[in-house]
């Protein structure tokens, strides 16, 4: 039990980082010029759509029994890994901007 606790808590605390990262943007993004920014909203919208699927997937993951543990905690580390894909691609392209 103390390893899924350690699991789930390693993964809030990752979420809350990508988060801090997002919000970030977002600001990076209102100071955008124009033609930029609708662009930028897009990465932003589309990193939070990951963020709420690995969101869900740890409330899943909290709440599952032994025999599906194994199951759900895969699922939960791809939809971090694409929340965290989805966030570094939003960075990346403000750390290029002109």
């Amino acid at each position: 039990m103390a390893k899924r606790d350690e699991f789930v808590d390693a993964l809030k605390a990752q979420i809350d980082r990508w988060n801090s990262d997002l919000a970030r943007c977002e600001k990076e993004a209102a100071g955008a010029r124009a033609d930029l920014r609708k662009k930028y909203e897009e990465q932003i919208a589309t990193a939070k759509a990951q963020r709420e699927k690995a969101l869900y997937q740890l409330k899943l993951l909290e709440g599952a029994s032994a025999a599906a543990w194994s199951d759900l905690s895969r699922g939960a580390e791809e939809a971090a890994k694409r929340f965290r894909e989805a966030v570094a691609e939003a960075s990346e392209h403000f750390a290029k901007r002109p």
